[in-house]
């Protein structure tokens, strides 16, 4: 399909949010923003919640695509959570659906299937078709979101990519994070392609670069169109000298979801 001219980017504040702003651009994306803080620079974004049925049928209006990165980012209390990623999710698919907007690209997240064992040397790399298992109040609402994509899909005929990502940053901050970091260089295309691709429907993907130890599967990622061009493998000598190798005891270490799986801490589960 033809690059979507303008797309909807709702977080356009957050850590995310600023690095796209920085990079999608350079796809041919123009980008509208919306985020409930005001992004310094950025007279013309949209500032409200996403409980803002308004505003947000006012942010979709016209656009050609949304990239979907608002709402709570990392573990809070269920209500909140609520509000945020699951009620705010569905506002947003709403407003496409009333617009008439055919294409969005969903920040789920790794947490969605963060009590999956992670895989060992010799085995095989986790499919995206593995059985969720959220790890958190964070993952579930990302699970829902998922959910949300393919009833959406089904039922109005709105496409969705929806990207588990696993740590877009700079660089990675722990040994962990060197199977599932996601540069944002990657990140950015990434997100094109699944801003671009024909025929998606509803297609799950994960989200990181080409790391040598990756843990899941980026078939699915790469049929869109993604070409990861990065590797954590360069950051390695640093991290594992200051916080050692991954130990499979641990029970921090022994699941996707990294320490979020250790509360209640219950080992050996």
């Amino acid at each position: 399909m033809p690059a979507p001219r303008t797309v909807l980017l709702t977080g356009a504040a957050g850590g995310l949010g600023t690095l796209m702003r920085g990079l999608l651009p350079a796809y041919g994306h123009e980008l509208r923003l919306f985020d409930m803080t005001l992004i310094e620079g950025e007279p013309g974004a949209i500032i409200a919640e996403l409980a803002d049925k308004e505003a947000l049928r006012e942010a979709v209006r016209g656009v050609d695509a949304i990239v979907h990165l608002a709402g709570i980012a990392l573990e809070a209390p269920f209500e909140k959570v609520l509000r945020a990623n699951i009620e705010g999710t569905y506002n947003l698919y709403e407003a496409a659906r009333e617009e008439g907007v055919r294409r969005i690209v969903f920040a789920s997240s790794n947490h969605a299937v963060g009590f999956t064992p992670r895989p060992r040397e010799g085995d095989a790399l986790i499919p995206v078709d593995t059985p969720r298992r959220p790890d958190t109040h964070y993952g579930l609402s990302k699970g829902f979101g998922e959910d949300l994509a393919q009833f959406y899909w089904d039922r109005h005929g709105i496409e969705t990519v929806s990207v588990r990502i696993g740590a877009c940053l700079m660089e990675p901050s722990d040994v962990r994070m060197l199977s599932v970091w996601l540069s944002p260089g990657d990140a950015a295309r990434l997100f094109h392609a699944a801003l671009t691709a024909e025929g998606v429907g509803h297609t799950l993907v994960y989200g990181s670069s080409a790391n040598t130890r990756l843990w899941w599967d980026l078939s699915s990622a790469r049929a869109l169109g993604y070409e990861p061009q990065d590797d954590s493998e360069q950051f390695a000598d640093k991290l594992v000298a200051e916080q050692g190798e991954l130990d499979p005891d641990d029970r921090a270490h022994a699941y996707l979801g990294g320490h979020f799986v250790t509360d209640p801490p219950v080992w050996p589960r």
